[in-house]
C-alpha cells in the first residue's frame, strides 16, 4: 500500500513562490509516475504536472515556465516548485501516484494524498 502525504501549502502573495512536497511511505516512488493535481472551489480537479519513472515531465499550459516538478529518490519525495504564483493558482493541491499510468488525467491514478491548500492573495 502506498501512502502519500503533501506538505508545503500556505498563503502567498501574487508573484511569490511555494514548494510543495509529496512524501511517500509503503513503497518507493522511484519506479512510478507521480502527478500533481489541483482543485479550486466549484471546479473539477485538473492536472498540473507529472513525472514519469524515467523522469520525463509534463506540465499543463497554465503553469509552464512557472512550475517545476522533481524527484528526490533518497528522500522518497516528489516536489513541485511553484513560482510567479497567480490568484488563479489558488486551490487544494494533491499528489497522486500510479505504477501503470502517466499523464495529467486524474482518473488514471490509483493512490492519492489528502491535499494541501495553496492560497494566492494580497
Amino acid at each position: 500500500q502506498l501512502l502519500l502525504v503533501e506538505s508545503g501549502g500556505g498563503l502567498v502573495q501574487p508573484g511569490g513562490s511555494l514548494r510543495l512536497s509529496c512524501a511517500a511511505s509503503g513503497t518507493t516512488l522511484e519506479h512510478v509516475a507521480v502527478g500533481w493535481f489541483r482543485q479550486a472551489p466549484g471546479k473539477e480537479r485538473e492536472g498540473v504536472s507529472c513525472i514519469h519513472s524515467s523522469n520525463i515531465t509534463t506540465y499543463a499550459d497554465s503553469v509552464k515556465g512557472r512550475f517545476t516538478i522533481s524527484r528526490d529518490n533518497a528522500k522518497n519525495t516528489v516536489s513541485l516548485q511553484m513560482s510567479s504564483l497567480k490568484p488563479e493558482d489558488t486551490a487544494i493541491y494533491y499528489c497522486a501516484a500510479d505504477s501503470w499510468t502517466y499523464g495529467l488525467g486524474p482518473g488514471a491514478y490509483e493512490y492519492w494524498g489528502q491535499g494541501t491548500q495553496v492560497t494566492v492573495s494580497s
